[in-house]
């Protein structure tokens, strides 16, 4: 995934540090791909969030 499609997803670059429960700093030191272990944090948190509006 990239970066800009989390930060995307996010809202905005601090929005996403939080929801992954990082720093906003380390957000910026990502390239253009997002490391892929945050990747998958990232997947579950947005699926855990879609089942739950689906409910």
């Amino acid at each position: 995934m990239k970066k800009s499609e989390a930060i995307y997803l996010a809202g905005n670059k601090t929005n996403l540090a939080k929801l992954l429960k990082i720093t906003k700093s380390a957000v910026s030191q990502w390239g253009d791909d997002i490391p892929e272990l945050r990747a998958l944090q990232l997947e579950k948190l947005v699926n855990d969030k879609n089942n739950t509006k689906a409910k």
